[in-house]
């Protein structure tokens, strides 16, 4: 992960993310009392992002994805690319991440 932005010189946090082929995040929670959540725009390569409950959807360059404040998700790269994206954090009040659990190997390895 490579920060952008200083969180203490703007309202808008920006990171560069690479994954390695095969690297995920866990499944977290971005809450938020107002506003919050994140958006991802994708810039290199091919990823995954899935919600709680939902199909996983795949990710290429030019992809934005926005991530409600609440919504149960993972993201990461395929098993055989490297993954980029710009993650913003978006403002909001009394924001925080909750990292759960990971994503399992099984689930992971039904991707195509």
């Amino acid at each position: 992960m490579n920060p952008l932005t200083n969180p203490e010189e703007t309202a808008v946090f920006l990171a560069n993310v690479t994954f390695e082929p095969g690297c995920r995040n866990n499944w977290h929670i971005h809450h938020a009392d107002k506003g919050g959540g994140q958006l991802l725009i994708c810039t290199a390569g091919e990823g995954w992002y899935q919600e709680e409950g939902k199909e996983a959807v795949s990710l290429v360059p030019g992809t934005v994805i926005t991530i409600p404040p609440e919504v149960k998700h993972w993201h990461g790269a395929k098993k055989d690319s490297w993954f980029s994206h710009i993650a913003v954090e978006v403002p909001g009040e009394n924001t925080s991440n909750e990292w759960c659990e990971a994503v399992s190997n099984e689930d992971y390895s039904k991707l195509d």
